[in-house]
């Protein structure tokens, strides 16, 4: 026995361990119970959640709608979002921001940043010198940079989705276009951490419809790629991607779903805001004509009437879209003036007849990106709500040869509903079906250098190099490692976007700086000078690019190797006994060990040696062990061309170290270097004394961002506060107005009542005209002072109100109860009373309760029914205006003392063990009563041959007397509880009998 337990306690230690972590993990989610999504769009936002029993749900606005207009009004004293905000744009235009989100991650001399000033020349827009972006300049003390009006709308949607899911959220997926650039998609970081948001992705909004799609279509993916193109025009862009859906085997799961991006092509500008522009430009130019002789103003000189025309516009577009004409009407447009025409969708589409041109133009970019034919694609399906203007769809269905378009998603929500899906499967506290997705690089990113070649025996020159480091449509999340083998002294690279030939001469200008960081390395000669003993193995420099697109330099290190011999005597017994204890638990270096160690990581090296034909554009070897961390199916990439021989013994020996496992190799960092498979036995005999090295050297890296200059860790701590400050602000009003409505509404709900009946019945003449009076006073005051009177102020006034109303409205309230709380009350005295003179005529050989029990209820109930009737007596007595002596809670705690005490014996009934008949002298059992029942009679049974006549029956558990639930429900005689019973039991044994219940 003392061994078996020896045995269990280490499982036992194990099981508590394994408890503790779990609770640990359950501990740190217990804040993170909820997740949400925000397709933020130029025009409007969705936001979507999921929380524990809400499966991905679109959250509703304070006007219970589905989207959100991205509009935010600053003013001096407040702030407006969503539909407030749209309704401010026509009285106060230069405060109300729209279309913001295309100043993010531009400069000042962007084409975009002049494009906006010419749509909406209401803003004012300044100049940051330090970063060469531009900034809202509402008036001299209010400005605002984009990314700062950014957070304040994703703190509002933030807002929403707790109100909506009634606990705090931080975890957050938000869309971006899949155009963005990495100065764009870090503008949209800083945005979210101003605003205390905690980013798990920033997905393209394109690959989220396209998950949206095939979650809800998962039993329709198989083996067999299907090639999906999804047509995306909203309000601002225009983006197409095609999509390669199919099953795949994956490492952990099996055979999963995967989506996979083959394709994009985009349209920055091309959108419904375009067309509505235009729109607006139309009517504008119908109204003047119509004031033409009237020596009016332009109406496009005032911002006001321009905002009118707009809203107009946008109406005008979506009717027109079912109708083929309508008549636009506008009340005072300018000068009090009002303004109606006629337009037609013939004029519409004659406006916008450029626009509808560019409508082929990202199918084409998105094919050739994928280098797929119209023929492979089997279905194109709308989304976004330009695509519901008729021209743009004629175009298009032209454009891809099909008989139909897709319509068979939700064009404004999928993207919200794949994001929320991605943010479930990202977050620790969901556990959803596996989806893989792999997204596609949109822009190349490559390495450049520059070192010196010898040419010739004694003259040097600079050459030039350049490694592709992400290449265009390949899959991201990746990390690889770039190696630079010919440096021993401190040198700089730098990071670069590759080949855009795809794109136009001004979308090149739009894009802005293509040079993305220049990396400086220091420290690179002193490792050198460390370690001179040493065989170099290289710079590793390792990049990153997360799930969110964006690249980060992770670290940098030098790398040396050297043979030591090591002698099997100097391995000491602790030593062997933790090499036992690691080999137990796993520790031992195994091949599956270093190929998960290395499942993600591309290697490449810098390059051909010098003098190789290699041009300085060509792409280096790339070692690539695995394509993605979730699959193993995935071919690996064709090999590229090498280039000449690298100088004596530097390339094999980079191959070795490939090949070979580097047993127990220390490190200033820990980290093991083992790489390849473990040598031949032969190899291990002969070179068994000697064994590898490896010394890694962290080295300094110093960045200097060439695209767009991120905020300093104090400008985003400063802009983080600025904008907390202002949301305190904002709650401080709120709760200072709803102080002084609470104010406002109870002095009026409390003189109304003065002149009610039953208010009157309870209160003298002289008390009326005391609370009448004070009431007078506060709504003078509330006139008078209020405006400048502050929250704690408000509350007191509406605190001094109450006490003084509080005797009245207590009376009131009690006579109120009286009626329903004793007719309760008399009810459950008349149950009671009529329960216990059943009680007392249960017959002696069946009672089950005890005379105790039955002289206490009826103890209970004469008590009850004494303080009854001398409580109404003494109150019938008392007038109405005093305080009552007969109170509700008194009422409701007598009933819940006489309830106890009926619900004890309930209980003690119900799971009563009943007592067995007396037996004859013969052995027999006693005839059973006249009123039994047949279930009763039919429980006898013939007893095996065999049996004693004094065969007991088996015993039923002993049960608990006082401490069951009132609630539990009887054992029905004869139900299937009780045949279950009979049947279980054994055999050759008599059968419990069974009383009738009471």
């Amino acid at each position: 026995m003392a061994a078996t337990v020896r045995r269990q306690r280490p499982r036992r230690l194990a099981c508590w361990a394994l408890m503790a972590v779990l609770l640990a993990d359950l501990l740190a989610l217990s804040d993170t119970l909820a997740v949400m999504s925000v397709d933020l769009g130029s025009e409007s936002m969705k936001v979507a959640i999921v929380k524990p029993g809400v499966p991905m749900e679109i959250v509703l606005n304070k006007e219970s709608r589905r989207k959100t207009p991205v509009t935010v009004t600053l003013k001096e004293n407040e702030r407006f979002f969503g539909d407030s905000a749209a309704s401010m744009a026509i009285k106060n235009p230069k405060a109300t921001l729209r279309y913001f989100q295309h100043l993010l991650g531009k400069q000042e001399n962007n084409p975009h940043v002049a494009l906006y000033r010419a749509r909406f020349p209401e803003h004012e827009l300044g100049f940051d010198p330090q970063r060469q972006t531009v900034y809202f300049q509402i008036s001299p003390q209010l400005q605002f940079s984009p990314e700062e009006v950014l957070s304040m709308l994703l703190n509002y949607s933030r807002s929403l989705a707790e109100d909506f899911a009634e606990q705090p959220i931080k975890d957050a997926v938000i869309t971006v276009p899949a155009f963005f650039n990495q100065a764009e998609r870090r503008a949209v970081l800083q945005a979210a951490r101003m605003a205390g948001l905690k980013v798990l992705q920033l997905i393209n909004d394109n690959t989220a419809t396209a998950l949206s799609y095939g979650v809800f279509r998962r039993k329709d993916i198989n083996s067999t790629a299907q090639n999906i193109m999804f047509y995306d025009m909203g309000s601002g862009s225009t983006v197409c991607t095609i999509v390669t859906y199919q099953t795949v085997k994956t490492k952990d799961a099996g055979m999963q779903p995967q989506l996979q991006i083959r394709g994009v092509g985009f349209d920055r500008t091309l959108g419904g805001l375009e067309m509505e522009l235009r729109l607006r430009e139309h009517l504008a130019g119908i109204f003047n004509e119509q004031r033409k002789g009237q020596r009016a103003k332009d109406v496009r000189e005032n911002p006001r009437a321009m905002a009118k025309l707009l809203r107009e516009a946008n109406r005008l577009k979506t009717i027109l879209s079912a109708n083929a004409d309508h008549m636009a009407q506008i009340e005072g447009l300018m000068d009090d003036v009002d303004f109606k025409a006629k337009v037609t969708r013939a004029e519409f589409e004659e406006l916008c007849a450029d626009l509808f041109e560019r409508v082929p133009g990202p199918v084409q970019q998105a094919l050739q990106s994928a280098e797929m034919k119209l023929d492979e694609i089997e279905q194109v399906i709308l989304v976004g709500g330009a695509t519901r203007v008729p021209r743009v769809q004629e175009v298009l269905l032209k454009a891809v040869g099909k008989e139909e378009l897709g319509k068979n998603i939700n064009a404004d929500e999928a993207a919200a509903v794949g994001a929320v899906y991605q943010a479930a499967a990202l977050s620790k506290a969901f556990k959803v079906k596996p989806f893989v997705v792999r997204d596609a690089v949109i822009y190349p990113i490559l390495v450049e250098f520059t070192r010196e070649v010898e040419e010739e025996p004694g003259v040097r020159s600079l050459k030039h190099n350049k490694r592709v480091l992400f290449g265009r449509m390949g899959p991201y999340p990746q990390r690889k490692v770039i190696t630079f083998n010919r440096y021993n002294h401190d040198f700089d690279f730098h990071i670069n976007y590759g080949d855009l030939g795809f794109l136009g001469p001004e979308d090149l200008r739009v894009f802005g700086s293509q040079n993305l960081t220049t990396v400086k390395l220091k420290g690179v000669g002193e490792s050198f000078r460390k370690y001179p003993d040493y065989e170099s193995k290289g710079i590793k420099a390792h990049f990153n690019l997360d799930e969110s697109g964006v690249l980060s330099l992770d670290r940098v290190e030098a790398v040396f190797e050297t043979l030591v011999e090591d002698s099997p005597e100097e391995e000491s017994t602790l030593t062997k006994l933790g090499n036992t204890i690691s080999s137990l638990f796993g520790g031992g270096t195994t091949q599956d060990t270093k190929e998960n160690g290395t499942d993600t990581v591309q290697e490449e090296e810098e390059g051909p040696a010098e003098g190789s034909k290699a041009e300085p554009g060509e792409q280096a070897e790339l070692r690539e062990e695995a394509e993605a961390p979730t699959e193993d199916t995935s071919p690996p990439p064709p090999p590229e061309p090498k280039g000449d021989a690298a100088p004596e013994g530097e390339e094999a020996a980079e191959k070795d170290n490939g090949e070979k496992p580097e047993a127990q190799k220390p490190s200033e960092k820990g980290e093991a270097g083992a790489e390849g498979v473990p040598p031949a036995p032969e190899e291990e005999k002969k070179q068994k004394p000697a064994r590898k090295q490896r010394m890694v050297e962290e080295i300094g890296v110093e960045l200097v961002v060439l695209d767009l200059p991120d905020l300093r860790q104090d400008e985003l701590a400063r802009s983080a506060q600025k904008l907390q400050d202002l949301t305190l602000r904002d709650l401080e009003k709120q709760e200072r107005e709803k102080a002084a409505n609470s104010l406002e509404a109870f002095i009026f709900e409390t003189q109304d009542k003065l002149y009610q009946p039953e208010y009157q019945e309870v209160s003298t003449e002289e008390q009326r005209e005391d609370i009448s009076g004070r009431l007078r006073a506060a709504s003078t005051w509330l006139e008078d002072e209020g405006f400048g009177a502050t929250t704690v102020m408000l509350k007191e006034k509406l605190t001094e109100l109450r006490k003084l109303c509080q005797g009245l409205f207590f009376r009131v309230e009690e006579r109120r109860k009286w009626p329903e709380r004793l007719s309760a009350l008399d009810n459950l005295l008349n149950h009671s009373s009529m329960f216990l003179t059943g009680a007392r005529l249960i017959p002696e050989m069946d009672q089950i309760f005890t005379e105790v029990e039955m002289t206490t209820l009826e103890k209970v109930i004469n008590e009850t029914w004494a303080w009854k009737n001398a409580t109404v007596a003494e109150q019938a007595k008392l007038p109405a205006t005093e305080k009552p002596v007969l109170l509700s809670k008194d009422i409701e705690a007598k009933m819940m003392a006489l309830d106890r005490e009926v619900q004890y014996l309930l209980n003690k009934a119900k799971f009563a063990k009943p007592r067995p008949r007396p037996k004859d002298k013969n052995g027999t059992r006693a005839e059973p009563p006249l009123n039994a029942s047949a279930s009763d009679q039919g429980d006898k049974v013939i007893r095996p041959a065999g049996q004693t006549e004094d065969a007991k029956p088996i015993s039923e558990p002993e049960q608990e007397t006082r401490s069951e639930p009132a609630d539990s429900e009887p054992l029905e005689l004869g139900g299937p509880a009780a045949e279950s019973e009979q049947k279980e039991q054994p055999t050759g044994q008599k059968p419990t009998l069974k009383n009738d219940e009471l």
